[in-house]
């Protein structure tokens, strides 16, 4: 069995930006193949609305809590349990590449540190930026190809998509996916892009009007309702015709993107490997992007934040053209490599294996999903002094969503089918107050069932 893995990762892009899934405003004629030749979740939620607690929890297969990974940008990464990438490389000999962010640490102008990932090759780059003296893989390479990349950036929109971030990733990934070897291999493509600022090449940015694209989802109550659930940490306010040329600039980032994944399927193909890798694009959390008045990412668990987009397509094993509409989390993928790859899964690990639902030997996975975030972006560190350090929790079943901040009495309470929008709160509702208690009950529960109890010992008398 033990496939390659081409597992990519963007920053930042919300699960309804797919055309072949109902998105006719945008286009993405490569990530729609894949939903083509695999299967597509269109209920896949992400672990913590913001980066470094998503991606600690889905590289572990544990939540945010339990690896001790909460903060968005920590000094350094706790190492509190192993990465998938480590239990591939030194389980069953996959060879590990990564290409674009970790970001289990570091941040704008701080160099990662690594501890023990597994990845034998590393070509860094948090995001698009000249903020790094050195270290900064993609500026190393822009530089080889002639240019400073502080220059580029002086004008984003004039950037070429060739000298692209997204681009140089793609290239990495395809340069490793060319080497000669005879183990298996997993490569980690982890863009910047569709991440703020907004700034795609033109020549892609011309393919979109905002006057042609949906308005966000907008309730006059609206910022009312953020003043009662308290500090966004890390969302801003946005005018709604703003929100709409935000919505064009992210739509024509991920177009680049979608050009960039077709690069990378026909190298596989063109060095006869496609038969025998798993392909699975996926993104660390979504974007606001003007609904509820809101861009960007922060202290809410709107569905366009929460949900992101799961497609995995390995010819020939995976079901074709399936859509599932099954509940699963991002801690899912890490236990699925493993049982593809003939690891067993650390007890510890807390995701279940996506494997029943890819070959249709099932059709529904979780009950209920859950997100978390946990003072994510710390008000100790410098520069974020005016941020409060919120703790929030979410819980989703098939019908609704309840959101408990936990230092507010207010908090959030959706009924999803009658109420997809989320603007009709339900919180301080009598007639749903069962609902209510229910949902808190069962809250509670999963949070206490979440909690990572340490080493197992069985001890017979």
């Amino acid at each position: 069995m033990r496939p390659n893995i081409l597992w990519i990762c963007t920053d930042q892009q919300r699960y309804d930006t797919i055309r072949a899934l109902g998105n006719e405003h945008i286009n993405t004629p490569h990530i729609d193949r894949l939903v083509a030749e695999g299967t597509a979740f269109t209920h896949a939620f992400c672990q913590s609305p913001i980066c470094t607690p998503s991606r600690a929890s889905f590289l572990t297969g544990m939540y945010p809590s339990s690896v001790h990974g909460c903060c968005n940008g920590n000094d350094y990464w706790a190492g509190a349990a192993p990465l998938v990438t480590q239990l591939l490389a030194d389980g069953k000999d996959y060879d590990c590449g990564l290409a674009g962010k970790l970001h289990l640490a570091g941040a704008a102008g701080r160099i990662e540190p690594r501890g023990d990932d597994g990845y034998r090759v590393f070509h860094w780059s948090h995001d698009s930026r000249d903020l790094w003296p050195e270290g900064h893989a993609y500026a190393d390479w822009v530089r080889q190809k002639g240019h400073v990349l502080a220059e580029l950036r002086e004008d984003p929109a004039r950037l070429p998509p060739a000298l692209h971030q997204t681009t140089w990733c793609a290239d990495m990934a395809i340069d490793f996916m060319n080497e000669e070897r005879s183990d298996p291999w997993l490569m980690s493509v982890n863009m910047f892009d569709p991440h703020s600022p907004f700034d795609p090449p033109q020549e892609y940015l011309d393919r979109y009007d905002p006057a042609l694209l949906p308005d966000p989802l907008w309730g006059d109550e609206d910022l009312l309702a953020h003043a009662k659930l308290g500090p966004l940490d890390g969302a801003a306010t946005i005018e709604r015709p703003r929100a709409k040329e935000v919505l064009a600039a992210y739509y024509a980032m991920i177009e680049l993107i979608d050009d960039n994944v077709g690069r990378m399927l026909a190298a596989l193909e063109e060095s006869g490997q496609r038969e025998n890798t798993l392909v699975i694009f996926t993104s660390d959390h979504g974007e606001l992007a003007g609904d509820h008045q809101l861009v960007g990412k922060g202290c809410r668990f709107y569905e366009c934040l929460v949900r992101v987009p799961l497609v995995c397509s390995w010819p020939g094993m995976v079901r074709e053209g399936a859509v599932s509409a099954a509940l699963v989390e991002l801690v899912d993928i890490a236990p699925t490599l493993l049982e593809l790859a003939g690891i067993e899964a650390p007890q510890r690990m807390q995701g279940r294996s996506l494997w029943p639902l890819l070959t249709g030997a099932a059709s529904e996975h979780r009950e209920y999903v859950r997100c978390e975030y946990y003072r994510a972006l710390n008000p100790d560190a410098p520069g974020r002094e005016h941020l409060q350090g919120n703790y929030a929790t979410m819980i989703r079943d098939r019908r609704h969503k309840l959101v408990c901040y936990h230092d507010r009495t207010a908090g959030e309470l959706f009924d999803l089918e009658a109420d997809p929008g989320e603007f009709d709160n339900l919180w301080d509702d009598p007639a749903s107050a069962d609902l209510r208690f229910g949902l808190l009950q069962e809250n509670f529960a999963a949070l206490a069932r979440a909690v990572d109890i340490g080493p197992r010992q069985v001890t017979t008398f």
